[in-house]
């Protein structure tokens, strides 16, 4: 072919998306007309029909069907290639995805500096439990808490963390000391169902009951349950750490136990390292190397 026509592949992919000329028509914002019109100067161009027309709906024939799977490659391949040049650059929007946990109790705080760093990077960060599809959504890079490993991601990793019970000032002064992981198991823990609790008690135990508290679902609500002393938290080091230096929180014992699971600094092969994203993730690993271990007599790993 002396020239793809490639404004009717695009119409034509369209319209077998949505195997309708209408609806297809919808997705491009042009008129039904325009779509016909497409659609009948690729027919013509390959001399064979692509469609087979039921009234307002349509199907795609044989030769459509053979078509349809390498335009949607090519397209596809032409948008990510567009993408990464609208992106690579050394300044302007950073798209971020992050858990709101890590956001608000560690990342939160830490800001300021990267701003202060003189960056002219517009961060913009998504609060999210789920993980982000970089092949459907406009993310640069993302942090995520997890074994390291993501398919067709590269990752670096940031930060590991430590389990540990934590209480209000208050609760403790009321349930008196606790001298031993014993002692700790006599009492409620509060925590929401998750894995990432499975190395503390597979190596501390787990006699006596442990309470989920049924009416919250999230590790903030959780934590501020434990900063009005309704109970002892189980919670991690990165989320609480700054809640013991303020007393907001305390540790009623000194036992902490290493995660299982690492913060990972996460971005397709294709972002990892233009310009934004390195300055980004440059910063996340210099923080990361200040944020101090937690301070312990019994450290478990």
């Amino acid at each position: 072919m002396a020239q793809i026509p490639l404004n009717a592949l695009r119409t034509f992919e369209a319209v077998a998306n949505q195997l309708s000329f209408s609806k297809g028509a919808e997705v491009l914002h042009v008129t039904p007309a325009a779509v016909s019109s497409q659609i009948r100067l690729l027919e013509e161009r390959i001399n064979q029909p692509l469609f087979i027309r039921h009234g307002k709906q349509v199907s795609l024939t044989r030769a459509g069907q053979k078509l349809l799977p390498g335009v949607q490659r090519g397209l596809a391949e032409l948008r990510k290639a567009m993408r990464i040049l609208e992106q690579d650059q050394s300044e302007g929007v950073l798209n971020v995805s992050m858990v709101p946990t890590f956001l608000q109790k560690w990342m939160m705080p830490r800001l300021s500096s990267f701003y202060e760093s003189g960056t002219n990077i517009d961060l913009r960060i998504n609060a999210e439990n789920t993980l982000v599809d970089f092949d459907e959504a406009d993310f640069h890079a993302a942090i995520r808490f997890g074994p390291g490993h993501w398919p067709r991601l590269k990752s670096v990793k940031l930060l590991d963390d430590w389990i540990l019970p934590v209480c209000s000032p208050q609760l403790l002064k009321e349930i008196g000391p606790i001298r031993s992981i014993e002692e700790l198991q006599l009492h409620d823990m509060l925590f929401v169902e998750s894995e990432v609790w499975g190395n503390w008690f597979k190596t501390v135990g787990e006699a006596g009951e442990k309470r989920r508290w049924p009416l919250l679902n999230d590790s903030l609500s959780i934590l501020m349950a434990a900063e009005q002393g309704q109970g002892i938290a189980l919670s991690r080091w990165s989320l609480v750490a700054r809640d013991i230096v303020a007393g907001r929180l305390v540790r009623p014992i000194s036992t902490v136990v290493k995660t299982d699971f690492s913060y990972y600094f996460v971005s397709p092969p294709h972002l990892f390292d233009i310009p934004k994203v390195v300055m980004f993730r440059e910063w996340m690993e210099e923080s990361c190397q200040m944020f101090e271990k937690p301070q312990a007599a019994d450290v478990r790993e």
